[in-house]
C-alpha cells in the first residue's frame, strides 16, 4: 500500500502539481525582513523626491544643482541654473517634473529594481519557497507590464542624464563667484553621485547585452569583448549600486538644498 502513494506522490511531482501542504511556507527564517525592508525604503525614497519636486525651490546654489532638477529646462528656473530653457512660461509645473519620468523609468523598468518590487509590493512571491499571492501569472507579455520591454530606451536616456551629471560635477569646481579651481565638499557629493549613476548604469544587464550581445565570435570584437568582460564584473554587483545610487541622489539632493536654503555651508577646501 506504502509502495503505491509513494508512486502516488511521485506521479503527481512529476506531472508539476503542488504537493498538499497548507502553510504558505515551511521557512522558519525571517524570510519577510528583506521585502519588508524594500517596501520600507522605496516608499521612503518615493515620498522624499515627490515632496522635493513639487517644492520647487532649493535646488541651486552657484555652482551646485540638484540631480532632480537637472537639466533645468524651464523658464521659470532659477536665474543661474540653466543656460537653455527651451519650454517658456507655460510651463507652471516645478521643473523637476519634466525631467524625473526619464530615471523613474529607467529605475522602474530596471531588472533588478522589478523583481524588488514584485516581491516586495506585489508578493509574486515574496521571497524563495513562498508560495505566490496570486493565482495566476501572465508575465511582461500583457498591459501593463509589457511597458517594461520599454527599459532598453529608459537605459540610453538615463545615459544622457549620467553626462549632464557628470558635466555638473565638473563644474562645481568653480566657487561661488564663477572662479574655477576650487573644490568643495559640494563639488565631492555631485562627483560622488556621478560616479554612482555610471556604475548602476554600466552595470546593468542592458549595458552588458548592448556591448557584447549577439557577437558569434568574440575572439573578432577583442575590444567589446574586454568590455563586455569589465561590464560582466560590475553586473554581478548590479543590486549593490542599484541602492547606493538610489541613497546617492537622495543625500545629493539634500545636500543642496541644505545649501541653497541657507542651512549649512558649503565649505571649500581650496
Amino acid at each position: 500500500m506504502s509502495t503505491v502513494t509513494s508512486n502516488d506522490q511521485q506521479g503527481d511531482t512529476a506531472a508539476g502539481k503542488r504537493a498538499d501542504i497548507k502553510a504558505r511556507t515551511l521557512r522558519t527564517d525571517r524570510w519577510w525582513i528583506q521585502p519588508a525592508v524594500i517596501v520600507g525604503a522605496l516608499i521612503a525614497f518615493i515620498i522624499y523626491s515627490t515632496w522635493r519636486a513639487f517644492e520647487n525651490a532649493y535646488y541651486y546654489s552657484e555652482p551646485l544643482i540638484s540631480p532632480f532638477y537637472a537639466p533645468c529646462l524651464a523658464s521659470s528656473c532659477i536665474d543661474g541654473s540653466s543656460s537653455w530653457t527651451p519650454i517658456g512660461s507655460w510651463w507652471i509645473l516645478s521643473p523637476a517634473l519634466i525631467i524625473l519620468v526619464f530615471p523613474l523609468g529607467f529605475r522602474m523598468t530596471c531588472y533588478y529594481y522589478r523583481k524588488s518590487y514584485y516581491r516586495s509590493f506585489w508578493l509574486s512571491p515574496p521571497a524563495c519557497a513562498v508560495s505566490d499571492s496570486h493565482k495566476r501569472y501572465t508575465g511582461e507579455t500583457r498591459a501593463p507590464l509589457i511597458l517594461q520591454n520599454s527599459h532598453r530606451w529608459f537605459f540610453f536616456a538615463g545615459l544622457v542624464f549620467n553626462v549632464i551629471l557628470t558635466y555638473d560635477a565638473l563644474i562645481a569646481f568653480r566657487n561661488s563667484d564663477g572662479q574655477w579651481g576650487h573644490m568643495s565638499v559640494g563639488t565631492v557629493v555631485l562627483l560622488a553621485n556621478a560616479t554612482f549613476l555610471w556604475m548602476y548604469s554600466l552595470s546593468c544587464h542592458t549595458a552588458r547585452h548592448v556591448v557584447g550581445g549577439r557577437l558569434k565570435h568574440f575572439s573578432a570584437h577583442p575590444v567589446r569583448y574586454r568590455a563586455w568582460t569589465y561590464m560582466s564584473k560590475l553586473n554581478a554587483k548590479h543590486p549593490r549600486y542599484a541602492w547606493i545610487s538610489l541613497v546617492g541622489v537622495a543625500m545629493t539632493d539634500l545636500y543642496v538644498r541644505q545649501v541653497a536654503s541657507g542651512s549649512i555651508t558649503n565649505f571649500y577646501f581650496f
